[in-house]
């Protein structure tokens, strides 16, 4: 493939890779508001459809690596792509709490399963020569899902209703499935791994990606206690009809700033993007947890945006730099695993907060201790690195 980087083997990995990503957070923006309006649910409830996600997200994501470098990737696509249809389709089906926890708990691990296919086949068709700038733009399409799919979460639930939104939920599987299998890629990179076929704990996890998966955890998990509750922080301050803009400004400042934050990573090295990506997302944070009107909910907005995507690819980069090409799946998976252990115990542990000490609080305190805590790990391990 040269040194292209925008192929089409990419584009549509990249592609399947944002749908798979957007499916998950229309869930979390839009579930609790499903919960409280039509099941009688509240935060705890919410926090446990996050939860059993995570679960099965978690318990799969470690076998997911193992399973991408020992099999053929394009048929393990193409299984994880149609459970995942099948299970968008549930939605419209059983609408019940136990209904949808079980469908969550499906849901993670195909999730777990399909993003860390896409990520791993992304890397591969990658050239050496632009890994870190397509890792980058890769990174570009989980942000983006991240703050689009809350959007189009609340738009569909406030504007259109429930069964709206999961009608669009089994769209969204369809297209998946169509984009992630339309496009066959060369044998040598679906090809397994024939050195890590054993049953392994390595194959299930790359030691050399844990520390900037565990560092990019705890940005996780303070920016899982933003997309978890940001629609009931912002009903409570009365900006419930704004938070859509949020997501909207976050998206943004990520798609402005992303070209230049690659460019520093890939010419000036990691600190240069990591250590300014903390100082905005801690500042954003401090800004978030004290906000009373529309300005500063979208001031937040661009900080929290400009940290966020500074952050999020450099760790990722850095992981699966770490390891040679055959072990692409399992540092993807080492890196993935630790988000959704961050994003699964945000929903728990900061809903908890929330309840008894307040929004302002726990963004102020706890979500902002974590980044300044990520800060100083990360400031001592790079240091280290050299």
């Amino acid at each position: 493939m040269g040194d292209k980087l925008w192929t089409p083997e990419f584009l549509s990995m990249s592609g399947a890779n944002f749908l798979l990503f957007m499916s998950q957070y229309v869930m979390v923006a839009a579930l609790p508001i499903f919960f409280m309006d039509s099941l009688g649910g509240g935060e705890v409830e919410a926090g446990l459809a996050m939860t059993f996600f995570q679960i099965g997200a978690i318990s799969c994501r470690p076998f997911a690596g193992f399973l991408i470098d020992s099999m053929d990737k394009r048929r393990l696509m193409l299984g994880a792509t149609g459970v995942f249809l099948f299970c968008m389709a549930g939605f419209s089906v059983f609408q019940s709490f136990s209904g949808i926890y079980g469908l969550r708990l499906v849901h993670g691990i195909v999730f777990a399963l399909a993003t860390t296919a896409a990520a791993t086949l992304a890397a591969l068709v990658l050239p050496a020569s632009r890994k870190g700038t397509g890792i980058g733009y890769f990174a570009l399409s989980t942000n983006l899902a991240m703050v689009v799919g809350p959007f189009l979460g609340l738009v569909l639930m406030g504007k259109l209703g429930s069964t709206a939104l999961f009608f669009f939920c089994i769209a969204l599987g369809l297209l998946t499935f169509v984009l992630a299998n339309g496009r066959r890629l060369p044998e040598e990179i679906t090809k397994p791994a024939t050195s890590h076929r054993r049953f392994s704990l390595s194959g299930f996890l790359a030691r050399e990606a844990l520390v900037p998966s565990l560092l990019s955890g705890l940005v996780f998990f303070a920016y899982g206690g933003v997309l978890t509750f940001l629609p009931l922080y912002a009903k409570g301050l009365g900006l419930a009809s704004e938070t859509s803009l949020f997501f909207a400004v976050f998206a943004g400042v990520i798609v402005l700033t992303r070209p230049r934050v690659g460019t520093i990573f890939d010419r000036r090295g990691a600190a240069y993007t990591v250590y300014p990506g903390f100082l905005f997302f801690a500042v954003g944070m401090v800004l978030f947890s004290s906000i009373s009107t529309l300005l500063g909910l979208l001031g937040s907005a661009v900080l929290l945006g400009i940290g966020f995507g500074a952050l999020s690819p450099a760790f990722q980069t850095l992981a699966v730099r770490s390891v040679p090409a055959a072990r692409s799946g399992a540092a993807t998976a080492t890196y993935f695993w630790a988000l959704d252990i961050s994003v699964g115990l945000a929903a728990v542990l900061l809903g908890l907060v929330a309840r008894h000490f307040g929004y302002p609080l726990m963004y102020g305190a706890v979500c902002t201790a974590i980044i300044l805590l990520g800060a100083g790990l990360s400031f001592l391990w790079l240091r280290r690195k050299g």
